[in-house]
This record gives structure tokens, C-alpha cells and sequence, in this order.
């Protein structure tokens, strides 16, 4: 079977190499972080955001134990606010929405932080970029959040931005990622 993570992994190394900038938008534990990281080298850039402050402490340890080059920086904020920190065009970005593995599960993102963090995210992209959203529709908030996505990713003209969605069609509650590409 498809290991859809691991298709995330596969799309974003075709667009992201050696001394570029990458965005963590959700950091929660900090392996798409590592990842990322590690993808960059010692010369790229990486910029990861959480709002709770237990997946930035989990993060850090996790990246210090993981020995990834320190090329990373992390912001205890929300993802929408990303053009405060973030000055320069990214290669690739990163969304797991939800909630933190192993945290209190009534925190999830949510469609008034995403849809403009999503916003903000494609106004950021660098030229052959791209940005892989994973969504989680197993439960009220994220299947709400997973449509609001597919409208405004559908609103966009293919010219700026392809959007494409991958997902398991005969298992409709399972995680869905889109992939929003720009032209090289």
C-alpha cells in the first residue's frame, strides 16, 4: 500500500535541495522539521512554527538529538504570521494539520489560522516551489478545514499555482495531503 507520508517526502525532494529555505508551518514533534533540516544542509534555512509551547521544547530535542545541522529556526506562533518572521522566497513548505501527536487533542488548527497561513504560504513561494498540506478529516474541525482548503486551492487559477490532492478513495475519513506546486 501507499505510504502517504512517505509520498509527501517523495514530492517535496523533487523541488527542495542543498542550501534552500523550507517552512515547518505545524511543527508538532518535530520529525517534518528534522526532515526538512536535514534536506537544506548546513547552508539552507529552516523556519518551523507551533502555537503550544510543548511541541517547540519536543522539537528542539528532537532535533538536537537527531543532530541535523543547527540551520533551523523555531517560532512559538501560529503558522498565519508567518510573513513576520519569514522575509525570503521558500522552495518548500510544510502543513500537518490537527492536532499534536501525544497532546491535548481539543487543540487542532483551525480554518481562521490555516486559510490565511495558506495564503500567506503561496504568496511566499519561490519559483518551482512547493507546499504539501496534509489533512486530517477524521474529525469535525479538520474535515471543515480539508473543504475550506479544496474551495480556495479550486479558486486559484492553474496558472499561478497547480493544486493537486491525493487521497485514499475508498476510505473517506483516512488523511488526505494536497500538493500546491508553482512553475519552475
Amino acid at each position: 500500500m501507499i505510504d502517504l507520508l512517505e509520498l509527501h517526502k517523495f514530492f517535496i525532494l523533487k523541488h527542495l535541495h542543498p542550501g534552500d529555505v523550507a517552512v515547518d508551518f505545524t511543527m508538532g514533534n518535530g520529525h517534518d522539521t528534522a526532515f526538512l533540516c536535514r534536506t537544506v544542509g548546513e547552508n539552507g534555512r529552516v523556519y518551523a512554527f507551533d502555537i503550544q509551547e510543548q511541541a517547540v521544547r519536543s522539537t528542539a530535542e528532537a532535533l538536537e538529538k537527531a543532530g541535523v545541522p543547527k540551520n533551523y529556526t523555531l517560532i512559538h506562533d501560529s503558522h498565519h504570521r508567518v510573513k513576520d518572521y519569514v522575509k525570503e522566497p521558500f522552495k518548500a513548505g510544510m502543513f500537518n494539520l490537527g492536532w499534536l501527536p501525544g497532546g491535548d487533542k481539543s487543540i487542532t488548527t483551525l480554518r481562521e489560522t490555516t486559510l490565511p497561513a495558506i495564503e500567506a504560504a503561496i504568496e511566499l513561494m519561490d519559483r518551482d516551489a512547493i507546499l504539501n498540506i496534509a489533512v486530517y478529516p477524521g474529525h469535525e474541525e479538520g474535515d471543515a478545514e480539508g473543504k475550506m482548503i479544496c474551495e480556495y486551492l479550486g479558486s486559484i487559477s492553474r496558472y499561478k499555482v497547480c493544486a493537486t490532492r491525493v487521497n485514499i478513495l475508498n476510505s473517506p475519513t483516512s488523511p488526505y495531503f494536497i500538493i500546491v506546486e508553482t512553475k519552475p
